[in-house]
């Protein structure tokens, strides 16, 4: 059977949240593989738990300050293992800034083709195909490659399951090729959070705010409400220009892309900017006083009424059955 390569990015020594979707998506296609760039001698923990996660065999660049060095390096790991693989189907990576890089720049060393911002792959008679949202999220697309392999990056969220649990065999890899210093990590500065609540991109449940709450003293009632879910708070363009909220909490085209289980929309009328980033979430309530706002098209289940009644009471029902 073909491999099915996933680039796994590493924090702190511990594979990214996003690791187990992948290799679960990976084992739709061939037999997951996992593709790691770490410093010498320290593959032995982490291909255990990617064994874990339904890594058969995990390919390992063992390079000097790999955490110091941004890309290069994991373009180089891909290539190799791809090589040492022998027969890939595809490969898969997250759909981080620096994944993406990495998997464009892959693609054009081994004449791949690199299909961006999947939300859905399955293995076909015709090839790997691809399911994408186009053109704001108005249409959604399947594609698959004319020619080379299919390397592809992923929307954390999308794909439900996992791979059964596996070897995770080391396998060295020999690297050659451009790993010198192209941009380098002179200092990490790790941000503060202001609470404990999930990150916005792998979070389950997202609640959202847009300009129909009024003000950022209102908006506080879209994090009550995400606290008493245990949620991740987005919101809308509208509200981040008003001032409601940071900028690092916009779900959109121009923001955080987000597919949780559950999306809740508050005050949000749904420009299609907004759409774009969160109409791909398993289920979507709406909840907005004017019936004929765009946000209602996308919605599974829907409140038309003033947020100000609707969420208190939403908030009281959620704490009741807490209780």
């Amino acid at each position: 059977m073909a491999y099915a390569l996933v680039l796994v990015e590493l924090a702190n020594g511990r594979p990214a949240a996003s690791t187990g979707e992948l290799l679960a998506a990976a084992a739709r296609l061939g037999e997951p593989a996992a593709v790691i760039v770490v410093e010498p001698g320290t593959a032995g923990e982490v291909a255990e738990s990617l064994g874990a996660l339904g890594a058969g065999t995990v390919f390992v660049a063992s390079i000097e300050n790999a955490d110091t060095l941004l890309v290069t390096p994991q373009v180089a790991a891909l290539q190799a293992a791809v090589l040492a693989a022998g027969e890939v189907s595809a490969v898969l990576v997250g759909n981080s800034i620096d994944s993406r890089e990495a998997a464009a720049r892959l693609a054009v060393r081994i004449g791949g083709a690199f299909q961006s911002d999947a939300v859905d792959v399955t293995a076909g008679a015709a090839g790997i195909l691809v399911t994408q949202q186009a053109f704001g999220g108005s249409f959604t697309v399947t594609a698959r490659a004319a020619k080379g392999t299919p390397v592809i990056s992923l929307r954390q969220g999308s794909v439900d399951g996992t791979a059964p649990a596996a070897a995770g065999a080391i396998h060295e890899l020999e690297v050659t090729g451009d790993t010198a210093v192209g941009a380098q990590v002179t200092a990490r500065h790790e941000q503060t959070q202001a609470s404990e609540r999930p990150s916005l991109q792998t979070a389950d449940i997202v609640v959202s705010g847009g300009r129909g709450l009024g003000s950022r003293e209102k908006f506080v009632l879209v994090e009550e409400l995400a606290d008493a879910l245990g949620a991740a708070v987005g919101a809308s363009r509208a509200a981040v220009d008003a001032g409601y909220c940071e900028h690092n909490m916009q779900v959109g085209q121009t923001g955080v892309t987000v597919s949780p289980n559950l999306y809740i929309a508050v005050g949000i009328s749904g420009a299609i900017q907004h759409r774009a980033g969160m109409q791909s979430a398993k289920t979507i309530v709406a909840i907005n006083k004017d019936a004929d706002s765009p946000i209602f098209d996308v919605a599974d289940f829907g409140v038309v009424g003033d947020l100000f009644t609707v969420v208190p009471q939403l908030i009281e029902a959620v704490k009741a059955r807490k209780s």
